[in-house]
């Protein structure tokens, strides 16, 4: 009778172990962590990618502040997702390299917008079903965050960049980043 209780006890102490062990390598973020590569082949389509930005990335304005004015070092898309924040070149470059493993027929850009006075602002733009669309999660402002379109050319997407954005109303050129 007294081995039964012993072995009780035993049995008790290691599942609270076990239970320990788990719940602190949880907290610790080694279990469920995803890496950029197992991620990225999971998503099938641009609406992955979209949720992905919506729900875990953000805006760095640490960052973007940092760098008022210049173009700063842009991040590898693999550091951008274990950082899950940036601003318009991170996301921009983050976008271009995942869209294109998604799907190459997207056939995804990276976009500049040459703005006269202050720092020029980088989207991506991918294409589906032969209209252009832009996405843009790399922006401080909340009316510019997300995918827009479809258009029909560039010069359609700067209207639009003019017209909703709440501080730039002038945009010098757009074109493709070479």
């Amino acid at each position: 009778m007294g081995f039964q209780t012993n072995q009780t006890k035993t049995t008790g102490f290691k599942a609270k172990c076990l239970s320990i062990l788990l719940l602190f390598l949880v907290a610790c973020g080694i279990i469920f962590v995803k890496s950029y590569d197992e991620t990225v082949s999971r998503w099938r389509s641009h609406k992955d990618l979209e949720r992905w930005m919506k729900k875990d990335f953000s805006f760095d304005a640490e960052r973007f502040k940092r760098f008022e004015g210049t173009l700063p070092p842009p991040r590898t898309p693999e550091e951008t997702f274990k950082l899950k924040s940036g601003i318009y070149i991170d996301a921009a470059i983050f976008a271009k390299e995942a869209l294109n493993r998604i799907d190459p027929s997207y056939q995804a850009q990276i976009v500049v917008l040459l703005i006269r006075r202050g720092a020029n602002h980088y989207v991506c733009s991918f294409k589906k079903d032969g209209r252009i669309f832009i996405m843009d999660y790399g922006t401080p402002y909340r009316t510019m965050v997300g995918v827009h379109g479809p258009f029909d050319s560039l010069e359609e997407y700067k209207a639009f960049f003019e017209k909703n954005h709440p501080t730039i109303k002038s945009v010098q050129a757009i074109t493709y980043l070479r």
